[in-house]
């Protein structure tokens, strides 16, 4: 396999490329001035070599990433700097959000997840256990907003439609399948286990698969056909691909189907432990959080880091795992900040940081999911509680 040629060449040949199609395109005199300021000695005839470049290129994207018209057809925007970069957020800013919810656990709660509708959350606890909700319920607030047993507060009306028992250690990671009623959950104790939450009797896991060490995350497939089990592993919404975050401060993307690693991003946080990874809905771009309290976003055809997104930690290190995440729209990245316990909030094109947002929590945010579909998220902490707040 050749070796990738030097920065300047590339350069020197991008600049030839454009100085030939503008000569090509009868603009003599611009592409004369170019030359001279680029100070390329050599002369270039006309050609429109870049045109059928950019013309293949065009052609590659359509065919490796979903068209965002795809998702303007479904009525969700994504991010995508090539056309938006003078857009403007039309989702209301986090600092706007309120609590309407708050789920109790026995022990700290780390763990937590939408399904793709966003009409459930899931929550997982170090007590072993695991709580759905539903999100319609929790919205009509015909509840006290402080979480109480359903039995004794109207099991028709309250929010909280599923208690599933059938680990024996902390609960660390939860998935929804994206058809079935059905919930993955990985935990300390060397399992995943699927439950079946179709029956309101349900309890128990219908299927579980024993792990050699502790589970740490996992992620369904996007047709569901599939688990990814480990460190960090989500998939890219076409499965395609996925991304894996280390200790090491490196992150690697991998082929869906062979299992090969295809890039890495080497030293991606300045060697600082990465905490997570995420894509986002058009498969661009990766959002990474890390240990130096920073986020950045990553372009993944062109391998570099576009934006960083700081200011969100005063001390520069973080002594949990924290993750960023894109709001529903992903007009936004959010970050919950461990130190002050606020969420942090940028716009996700320009890098401008936005107010703080109080999360209420009385100890560490040590899980975090927004809604995919509305103007709404779930924290967990170690203070036992899980809170949900909306716009």
């Amino acid at each position: 396999m050749s070796s990738t040629p030097p920065i300047s060449h590339i350069y020197q040949q991008m600049y030839r490329l454009i100085i030939s199609q503008l000569m090509y395109d009868g603009y003599i005199q611009l592409a004369s001035t170019l030359r001279k300021t680029v100070n390329e000695g050599r002369c270039c005839g006309p050609s429109e070599k870049l045109f059928e470049i950019v013309k293949a290129d065009i052609i590659a994207q359509e065919a490796f990433v979903r068209d965002d018209s795809e998702f303007r057809e479904r009525n969700i925007t994504c991010l995508n700097l090539a056309t938006d970069a003078d857009t403007t957020a039309t989702s209301p800013e986090l600092c706007l959000y309120e609590t309407i919810f708050i789920t109790a656990h026995k022990d700290v709660c780390r763990a937590c997840a939408f399904n793709i509708e966003g009409t459930l959350i899931a929550t997982g606890s170090a007590d072993a256990s695991i709580k759905i909700m539903d999100v319609e319920r929790a919205l009509n607030r015909d509840y006290s907003p402080f979480d109480t047993e359903p039995e004794f507060t109207g099991a028709d009306t309250h929010p909280v439609i599923r208690t599933l028992y059938d680990h024996i250690d902390e609960v660390k990671c939860l998935a929804f399948h994206s058809n079935e009623y059905l919930l993955a959950s990985g935990s300390k104790d060397c399992t995943v286990k699927f439950f079946d939450f179709s029956k309101a009797s349900a309890k128990r896991a219908c299927k579980t698969i024993l792990e050699v060490a502790p589970v740490r995350t996992l992620a369904f497939h996007p047709l569901g056909e599939h688990v990814i089990v480990g460190t960090e592993n989500p998939y890219l919404d076409t499965g395609r691909c996925y991304a894996s975050a280390s200790k090491d401060g490196s992150v690697k993307i991998w082929d869906g189907v062979s299992c090969r690693c295809t890039n890495t991003f080497a030293n991606a946080h300045d060697g600082s432990q990465v905490c997570s990874v995420k894509f986002s809905r058009n498969g661009k771009y990766l959002l990474t959080s890390g240990r130096d309290g920073v986020v950045k976003l990553w372009e993944l055809r062109a391998n570099r880091c576009l934006i960083i997104y700081t200011g969100a930690s005063s001390t520069g290190l973080e002594r949990h795992r924290i993750q960023a995440v894109f709001n529903h729209n992903e007009d936004y990245v959010l970050y919950p900040e461990e130190h002050s316990n606020s969420l942090c909030s940028w716009d996700s094109r320009t890098g401008e940081r936005k107010r703080l947002l109080a999360l209420g929590h009385t100890a560490p945010v040590r899980g975090f999911a927004h809604s995919p579909t509305q103007a709404a998220f779930v924290s967990c902490s170690d203070d036992f509680r899980a809170r949900f707040c909306n716009n």
